[in-house]
Parts: C-alpha cells; sequence; structure tokens
C-alpha cells in the first residue's frame, strides 16, 4: 500500500514539474500567449517574470509592457 501511495505522488510531481516546464516554455516563446496570462492569470506571471530577474534575465517585463502599451494605441 506505502509503495502504491509513493509511485502515485512520484507520478503526480513528475506530471507538476512537466506541466510547469511546459507553461514556462510557452509563456518564453510568444508574447501573445504571456499577454492572455497577463489578463487571466496575472500572479503566475509575476512568478515568470520574477524567475527570469532572478536567474539574471531581465528586460522581458518592460518590453511586454511597451509592446502591450502600443498596441493599444
Amino acid at each position: 500500500m506505502a509503495r502504491r501511495v509513493a509511485k502515485g505522488l512520484l507520478v503526480l510531481e513528475t506530471v507538476g514539474v512537466l506541466g510547469a516546464f511546459l507553461l514556462y516554455r510557452a509563456m518564453d516563446r510568444s508574447q501573445d500567449f504571456r499577454y492572455t496570462m497577463q489578463k487571466k492569470f496575472p500572479s503566475i506571471l509575476e512568478v515568470y517574470y520574477k524567475s527570469n530577474e532572478w536567474s539574471g534575465i531581465h528586460g522581458i517585463r518592460e518590453n511586454d509592457q511597451m509592446a502591450w502599451l502600443s498596441s493599444k494605441n
């Protein structure tokens, strides 16, 4: 029984990590997807921006804001 639970938790954790990776990759590749995330899930987009800033990648947030502001005008 304990083995079954451990395997289940391992599978859930693997699926979670894979899902987080795929979400990060989608946000990293598409500014349009980041705009959708900003409208629907701004806290997730904030985590994306912060993780990039912590890893030394700066300017994505500013570029997005400039592009989104210029597209509204």
